[in-house]
């Protein structure tokens, strides 16, 4: 008999002998070659960048067919200067299971105060590029094809950022060419010091020490993000104020693009810490309307801002419509907005049971994904409170949190299944960045997330042969060359699902650009890819083989007229 996903985590939680296999394995730094360790600059004044990063991204740099880890770090800036040469740290997949650090020879380099990685094929030349956002600085790098990567920011046109934060390429207008959005968090020119009286260790009874601690991000302005539009040739032009982006300054922290609203436009949520998030609706690639409010997604449902951190898209219930998430601050709860298809959304973080187990923690990276494949998208969460005195000050909350794993069950009800996730969801951790993708590419998604001031973590999934999958590596011509936007609808016993291809996602971080489709243990008897504009054309195979990664070029099986 196969043994289901759901029968193995059930048996794990009942602690029968059957199979005592946890979800996911940590693998240590001696095993994998991961042993870089992110610099996060702490310093006795702590100031508020110290504590944001850092961001990490899962792509095949060198087109060898086998997902490499980028991990950001800090550098020089105006408050930080660092006693010995800091790196990002590129590591090139084997494929057997370890990782080389190929940085020096890519010539990534940390020149900056490195936040997060947005990675694309901005040119459409078959080479993934990356774009690193900083505080005070932001760096493009383009792939050369042959493992190395020039700094071609200076002339591509794109200004640097006061404080960038999250990014994310995709076609907002539909010409067929990606182009980038920059997330700015708060303006933190006068890079203020905040302090509170000690009582812990300070000069006396009558003269309490002055500890300084991360301000609240309600002490700074907010700050516009922008938006660049594509003019080919590695150029790029800052359509923020032309497209109303720029008229709504806020304090953005995540950013993913999606089409909310199916009208073939893909569309934007930004979460905004201590004020009201922001959903961009794509008005035929000429404006952006801003409707959080009306949406129900930019506040609480009473009504309160939240410290909006990570977001994603996804369905979440299955009904074509592309659901959002954000995490928050403890005692704030991670919000699971659920798509009503009409540019409105309900909260479900209680009805679907994310309240609960999130109430307590402050949540950073997160992500939908299947990681069963049982057809169900299911939620990881990483989590660390972002003021590492909290534990002197707070009962009841701590610095180092755990991260959860929230799996979908039939009813959209979701369990946390951490006694069988595996011992790395027993730890504490001052997580931040967090991304998906298929490392060994067994079908099944492993988690990388990182630490603010820590090593990354790499978790790979042990749950392969337990269902079946289908990959989906999507190459475009006319279309843009992330394909973001584009529908893929398939059919499993008679039902047909369906998914948009989104981009960004998470907190600083970009994941496996592959689409998996989990099938449990049902065939799929034909899968659909509808372009997005200008191609719009649309392929479609039928009864693809199972447990495989297709690659499917725009226009190679086209579908019946």
């Amino acid at each position: 008999m196969k043994l289901l996903p759901w029968m193995a985590i059930s048996l794990l939680f009942a602690g029968a002998s059957l199979d005592t296999t946890s979800i996911f394995r940590e693998v240590p730094p001696a095993e994998s070659g991961i042993t870089w360790v992110h610099e996060n600059a702490r310093s006795p004044n702590r100031y508020l960048p110290e504590t944001a990063g850092p961001g990490v991204a899962i792509f095949d740099y060198n087109n060898d067919g086998k997902m490499d880890i980028l991990s950001v770090n800090s550098g020089s800036s105006t408050f930080y200067r660092p006693t010995q040469k800091l790196h990002h740290a590129l590591y090139r997949n084997n494929g057997d299971g370890t990782f080389t650090d190929v940085t020096e020879h890519a010539g990534i380099q940390a020149d900056l105060f490195g936040m997060g990685a947005a990675v694309a094929d901005y040119d459409g030349d078959g080479w993934q590029d990356i774009f690193v956002t900083g505080y005070g600085k932001a760096v493009l790098y383009h792939n050369n094809g042959d493992g190395t990567f020039s700094d071609v920011t200076a002339r591509s046109g794109i200004a640097q950022p006061k404080w960038g934060t999250s990014a994310v390429w995709f076609d907002y207008d539909n010409d067929g060419m990606l182009d980038l959005f920059v997330g700015q968090f708060a303006d933190y020119s006068e890079k203020r010091i905040c302090q509170i009286a000690d009582s812990y260790g300070g000069g006396g009874a009558d003269v309490p020490k002055a500890q300084a601690y991360y301000c609240n991000p309600q002490f700074f302005g907010p700050l516009p993000s922008h938006l660049y539009r594509n003019l080919g040739g590695g150029r790029f032009e800052d359509v923020s104020e032309r497209t109303g982006i720029a008229s709504q300054p806020g304090k953005a922290w995540g950013v993913v693009a999606t089409d909310v609203n199916g009208d073939g436009y893909t569309d934007l949520f930004v979460s905004n810490d201590t004020m009201a998030n922001f959903l961009w609706m794509n008005r035929n690639g000429e404006k952006f309307e801003e409707i959080g409010l009306e949406s129900g997604v930019g506040y609480s449902a009473d009504g309160t801002p939240r410290s909006g951190m990570g977001v994603d898209a996804g369905d979440f219930d299955g009904d074509g419509h592309m659901d959002l998430m954000v995490d928050n601050m403890d005692q704030q709860t991670t919000s699971l907005y659920r798509n009503n298809g009409n540019e409105t959304f309900e909260d479900w973080n209680v009805k679907a049971g994310l309240a609960q187990a999130t109430r307590m923690l402050s949540g950073w990276g997160l992500g939908f994904f299947d990681y069963d494949n049982d057809g169900r998208m299911d939620l990881v969460l990483s989590h660390g409170y972002p003021d590492d005195m909290v534990d002197e000050r707070h009962r009841g909350v701590t610095y180092r949190e755990p991260i959860l794993l929230m799996r979908n069950l039939e009813n959209h009800k979701l369990q946390n299944v951490e006694a069988a996730a595996g011992s790395a969801f027993q730890k504490m951790y001052a997580a931040r960045g967090l991304a998906i993708g298929d490392l060994n590419n067994d079908g099944y998604p492993d988690v990388v997330f990182t630490e603010n001031g820590g090593p990354p973590h790499v978790l790979m999934n042990t749950l392969a042969g337990r269902s079946g999958w289908l990959g989906l590596q999507l190459r475009s011509k006319k279309a843009n060359p992330g394909a973001v936007g584009a529908v893929i609808r398939w059919s499993i016993a008679g039902k047909t699902f369906s998914r948009v291809r989104s981009a960004g996602g998470s907190f600083l971080s970009t994941r496996d650009p592959r689409e998996l489709i989990g099938a449990g243990n049902q065939p799929i008897e034909w899968v659909e890819i509808k372009w997005p504009a200008p191609s719009q054309a649309v392929d479609r195979v039928e009864k693809p083989r199972m447990d495989q990664y297709l690659v499917v070029t725009e226009g190679q099986f086209p579908a019946p007229k």
